[in-house]
């Protein structure tokens, strides 16, 4: 990563401006080539330096719920429950916890009432019970990492 791209991390976590054109808009106060931007964005994901890039939606706004979940996975089939878990649509945020319940993930669903269905199609799929812990009051952070 060079100067240029820690620029671009840094001007990115601000958002993308609502217009026709937002690449050129951060292409152009970055003082890059739009081609320029968007290669290095690819060339960003593609070395694993960014794992994601894309909107953030407020799954409430949009009539939906959001919950946060634990299970306790055996040791020797994380691996197998990760893949069966990460293959729920709804799955976000999967991450490996040094706890008794070593998986922590993020549930998003369109329709509140969606949520326990999919608890349970994990736990049937999985054998692992789920921990549900529905988002009750939400803080906004505002986290922003320089790069």
């Amino acid at each position: 990563m060079d100067s240029i791209d820690a620029s671009i991390v840094n001007r990115m976590q601000e958002g993308l401006p609502v217009c026709p054109r937002p690449f050129d808009d951060v292409a152009a106060t970055l003082g890059l080539s739009v081609d320029e931007l968007l290669s290095r964005l690819q060339r960003l994901l593609d070395d694993k330096v960014l794992t994601r890039f894309g909107p953030m939606f407020n799954a409430e706004n949009m009539g939906g719920a959001l919950s946060l979940c634990a299970m306790q996975v055996p040791v020797n089939r994380y691996e197998q429950v990760t893949a069966e878990v990460n293959a729920f649509p709804e799955v976000a945020h999967n991450y490996e916890r040094d706890h008794l319940l070593n998986m922590w993930f993020v549930l998003a669903t369109e329709h509140p009432e969606q949520a326990g269905v999919v608890i349970r199609q994990i736990e049937q799929k999985t054998g692992c019970q789920v921990y549900d812990m529905p988002k009750q009051e939400e803080f906004y952070i505002g986290l922003k990492l320089a790069v």
